[in-house]
């Protein structure tokens, strides 16, 4: 059984990030989606909304678990048996960065790093964009899955009441 991470903050889960794991569930047996922490990052869900967000944007691809994702990404894939890790890639700059922890994941537990080419038309979408779309009131609806794009109106309609969305 192969068995693959695919690691990520996921502050939402946009349509690029469903269609690398998506993608990836063709080459491994399973895919882990590990839900984790950036400490450089300032969220507007908490993890456990992050997870459940995941889990109903991927609900309908059998091959998918998600799960928090607590520590460093090696360490996690090491922990699950995994094969490999993916990643998806939406120009040279996503390269850039991936090629150096790839190589440090490596070194740190000799898990590899599948380094996958994003859909040419959704590599416009990140989730930092997504929500400045969402908070200035802009269409990001076709940028996420359904229940993302309900948790992001949600969520902003809370920051218009005077909560934050940080």
């Amino acid at each position: 059984m192969t068995i693959a991470v695919c690691p990520g903050s996921f502050d939402p889960i946009t349509l690029g990030h469903v269609d690398i794991v998506r993608r990836a569930c063709t080459l491994f047996d399973t895919v882990i989606v590990g839900v984790g922490r950036n400490s450089h990052k300032n969220y507007w869900f908490s993890a456990e909304e992050r997870v459940e967000l995941a889990r109903g944007a991927l609900a309908d691809v059998p091959c998918v678990q998600v799960e928090f994702m607590d520590g460093l990404v090696a360490t996690f894939a090491r922990e699950r048996g995994a094969n490999a890790i993916v990643k998806g890639l939406r120009g040279t700059a996503d390269f850039d960065n991936e090629q150096a922890m790839a190589l440090l994941n490596r070194h740190l537990t000799g898990v590899e790093t599948v380094l996958m080419i994003g859909d040419p038309t959704k590599a416009h979408i990140a989730s930092s964009f997504v929500k400045d779309i969402a908070r200035y009131g802009g269409k990001f609806e076709d940028l996420v899955p359904a229940n993302v794009a309900r948790a992001l109106r949600q969520r902003v309609q809370s920051y218009k009441k005077g909560d934050s969305c940080e």
